[in-house]
């Protein structure tokens, strides 16, 4: 794994190198150390912000060439607005932002990590970095030629001074891992589909076990044993087959309970017999991005050494229309014994989930269950880009995720559940029916999946806006965006992992 921005921490009486980045609030008050730093140029950033119009404003920067009354070539000024509403993914933000004013190539950078009222705490220094590197991801690697004007990757070498440089490091730490995780997630969605498909899928998680995570990938041979019909249903049209693949980090005591994330990896979907429209259907690379957080999560949480028993499982399909291809009005018998009537084949991420959710809940009795899932473009319909939809059987499990969403900045929104819906796929030949009506369709998918739960706390995250093709952020210039990784590690550090003194 490339990484663009590589990250030290230095005293604040170090030296500045290269670009300086200092932060300011919006009355452009900057730190005792940024003050130092900058000497007399401090008169050119005030000529500067007034020319530009510059506020300070949070996330807003002023960019000054060859600043006078300092050795640096670039000075950077990032606003970080009123000190009472920073919050605390902010930090990120600040990160990004000072990263989408680097230029194409190399640069070397010292951030000063100070707002005006003292120096930053280690875990918001360690947030500028991971900020940073999110920003710096980009995916480029089958470009044999860059056309004129054409952005470059960027590389930076940033020193990032602190007041503690032992706690800054510590904090950064783990952050790192999981920044590595993000990182990990993008790669898998923005990869094409002739490149990751089931089998490659599966043997890029295979390579968790390097981080001590046991992996177990399950073939044709070994799913059909266990009943997975569902699942094999989806994969059946696809000269590539299905992989079902289990991973488990073991992090805290033998025998306590795990915590449970599935994920949804249709690594192509056509639609099927139910074939989609051909605008845009290239995105469908990417309707396994609950699979990649999935396989990023189990990454983060592996490097960081999290105190939790974890287990991490994957669908992995192609939906193709081929011969073999399954049709509208199947009926298959899913892992439950629960038997399924195929009404659109297009709606085959539930399937998918139904088997893997149930071997999960069987085999392993996890606390909860989340999965992820690029499941419905209904969630997009009500909720655009900026949420994902969350579906729960569990009010603790809702309002925990509902505020780390708050926290990270990976934001959930919670959507009903109840019988009056579960109705509308009631199958007249089956014990349920893969497709409701159009109206509420988000709702009878997790509906459907909630089946297959065996009463499990079990939460649906329905990712289809948020994980490929939404917009760009402060911290993701990427088509794909690594969602859910952030949010379910913080989720498990601030309430299933064992504390560390324990």
């Amino acid at each position: 794994m490339s990484d663009a921005v590589k990250v030290g921490f230095v005293p604040f009486s170090a030296p500045p190198r290269g670009i300086l980045v200092v932060f300011c609030d919006d009355s452009l008050k900057s730190g005792a150390a940024a003050r130092k730093a900058l000497g007399t140029a401090a008169n050119t950033v005030k000529r500067a912000a007034a020319a530009n119009q510059f506020k300070g404003k949070s996330g807003a920067a002023l960019d000054i060439l060859a600043p006078e009354g300092i050795k640096a070539q670039r000075l950077i000024v990032v606003g970080t607005g009123k000190p009472s509403e920073i919050k605390p993914h902010d930090f990120l933000k600040f990160g990004g932002v000072i990263a989408g004013k680097l230029n194409a190539g190399s640069d070397v950078v010292t951030v000063v990590a100070e707002l005006p009222d003292g120096a930053m705490q280690p875990d918001q220094s360690a947030a500028v970095a991971s900020g940073m590197r999110l920003r710096a991801y980009k995916f480029d690697r089958y470009k044999t030629r860059k056309k004129d004007g054409e952005n470059e990757a960027v590389r930076a070498d940033v020193s990032i001074a602190v007041d503690d440089v032992a706690a800054a490091r510590k904090a950064f730490a783990p952050d790192s891992h999981v920044v590595d995780g993000v990182i990990i997630a993008r790669e898998l969605v923005n990869e094409p589909p002739n490149v990751l498909y089931p089998e490659e899928f599966a043997r890029r998680a295979s390579q968790l076990r390097k981080l001590g995570v046991d992996v177990e990938i399950l073939d044709v041979k070994a799913m059909t044993k266990l009943g997975m019909g569902a699942l094999l249903g989806v994969a059946q049209g696809s000269a590539r087959p299905g992989r079902t693949v289990i991973m488990r980090w073991n992090g805290a005591k033998r025998g306590d309970q795990p915590v449970a994330f599935v994920g949804k990896g249709v690594c192509f979907d056509t639609g099927g017999i139910s074939i989609k429209p051909a605008g845009s259907m290239e995105d469908m690379k990417g309707d396994m991005g609950g699979a990649a957080c999935v396989v990023g999560l189990m990454h983060a949480l592996a490097a960081r050494k999290a105190k939790v028993n974890a287990v991490g499982a994957i669908g992995l399909v192609e939906n193709m229309p081929d011969g073999n291809a399954q049709r509208p009005g199947d009926i298959v018998t899913s892992m439950s014994g629960q038997t399924i009537e195929i009404i659109n084949t297009d709606a085959e991420g539930r399937l998918v989930l139904a088997d893997v959710l149930w071997h999960v809940a069987k085999k392993f009795k996890p606390k909860f269950m989340i999965d992820l899932a690029t499941l419905t473009g209904a969630i997009m319909v009500a909720l655009g880009t900026e949420h994902a939809g969350l579906f729960s059987n569990n009010d603790e499990l809702a309002e925990r995720l509902t505020k780390v969403g708050l926290e990270t900045g990976e934001r959930v929104w919670r959507m009903p559940l109840g019988p009056e819906y579960d109705k509308l796929i009631d199958s007249q030949f089956a014990d349920v029916k893969n497709a409701g009506v159009r109206n509420g369709g988000s709702i009878t998918a997790a509906q459907f999946l909630q089946r297959f739960v065996d009463g499990t706390p079990w939460a649906h995250l329905d990712i289809a806006g948020t994980a490929m093709g939404a917009p760009k952020s402060d911290i993701s210039h990427s088509w794909a965006s690594g969602y859910g990784v952030r949010l379910l590690d913080r989720l498990v550090a601030d309430y299933y992992e064992a504390r560390k003194n324990s």
